[in-house]
């Protein structure tokens, strides 16, 4: 499959690649889980990209759309329930940190020794004419429609939470011009504005 792919293919799946790796070390060096969820969405973005460069449109989207959204909902949540949403304190997400360097770079090695080494078959078959439906059906059946009902379900209650979480706003704690001194919370609290 590589031999057929031409030069600038070849050095975009490995610069995205790279970019893929780094976001994710990324994840675990930020001291924020708002900037660690970002890291991990450029992460993903990357790997969209990888699956554009083999000519894998379908894939490339739904990863993009899909990690978006769900990072862009996590990076919320993380920020209205995390004690520490914006690296203000010290913390650290690695846990065992040599084991799982260790772990991590093995595995990397092997996978990468297998993908070169590997003779790879050669596909003879020609494409079909909408191969994107044909993977939608393969992947989905007859539970196409289900499955979108409960996403919009899923996103619903998502938003209804995030409601029923937040009863009080920025204005009814800074007024309505947003120009209160001080905020008027039920306890007092905080770090000065």
């Amino acid at each position: 499959m590589l031999t057929d792919l031409s030069g600038w293919t070849v050095a975009a799946v490995v610069v995205l690649g790279v970019l893929s790796v780094a976001g994710g070390i990324a994840v675990f060096v930020v001291d924020s889980m708002a900037r660690a969820t970002f890291a991990l969405l450029a992460s993903f973005l990357a790997v969209a990209g990888v699956l554009l460069a083999f000519d894998l449109v379908y894939l490339a989207v739904v990863t993009a759309l899909m990690m978006t959204i769900e990072m862009a909902i996590m990076a919320v949540f993380m920020i209205m329930f995390m004690m520490n949403p914006a690296g203000l304190m010290p913390m650290t997400m690695v846990h065992n940190a040599r084991g799982s360097a260790v772990t991590g770079a093995v595995t990397f090695v092997v996978l990468v020794v297998g993908i070169w080494t590997v003779d790879w078959p050669i596909g003879r078959t020609e494409r079909p004419e909408d191969s994107t439906r044909q993977l939608g059906e393969a992947i989905m059946g007859s539970h196409m429609l289900v499955m979108l009902v409960i996403g919009i379900g899923l996103f619903a209650t998502i938003l209804a939470g995030t409601v029923l979480a937040t009863a009080r706003g920025r204005y009814d704690r800074f007024g309505a011009d947003l120009a209160a001194k001080r905020p008027d919370d039920p306890i007092p609290g905080g770090l000065p504005r």
